[in-house]
């Protein structure tokens, strides 16, 4: 007698095979920085971290101006663009990959905070609302962490690169 889930059992394991055998969103994008490192004749070492299912990326170096041209935040955005394409290119599927590049997403990050404190501050002097200025998505989702923290509102407002974040009293 036959069993009619041998086939099903092979087809399961052949594409657990088949996954397993495509390289890894992270080292693809490790590979790929770290090419666009040497073309560049700069060095910087690349950590890969996995948290809540997203690939972050940092790379850092010894010296402490050698990656200055590469921080600058539009700079990190633009490279960070051209490892998800590059990641896309090999697996298919769309990459939501976080570059770091010599700490600049804490800088950013603490950038955000004084934004929000500022637009905070014009709130509780009276102002019905403060807009801040048009970030990417990423950034957005911290504002709207460190609104909420606060104990403020906000939202996301506008189209493609005019997107911008509005706080209100909470």
């Amino acid at each position: 007698m036959t069993d009619i889930t041998e086939p099903l059992l092979d087809e399961a394991a052949a594409a657990t095979d088949a996954a397993s055998a495509q390289p890894d969103e992270g080292d693809i994008a490790a590979d790929y920085l770290e090419e666009l490192l040497d073309l560049a004749d700069l060095d910087g070492d690349i950590e890969i971290a996995t948290r809540a299912g997203r690939v972050y990326l940092s790379i850092e170096a010894d010296e402490p101006d050698a990656l200055r041209t590469l921080s600058k935040p539009d700079t990190v955005s633009a490279l960070q663009e051209l490892t998800r394409l590059a990641v896309h290119a090999r697996t298919g599927e769309f990459s939501r990959l976080i570059l770091d590049i010599a700490g600049s997403r804490d800088a950013r990050a603490d950038e955000l905070q004084r934004l929000v404190d500022r637009a905070v501050e014009r709130i509780e002097a009276g102002a019905s609302s403060a807009a801040l200025p048009p970030m990417s998505s990423y950034e957005r989702k911290l504002v709207h962490d460190l609104v909420g923290e606060r104990g403020f509102t906000s939202e996301s407002e506008g189209e493609g690169a005019e997107r911008h974040t509005v706080i209100r009293r909470g």
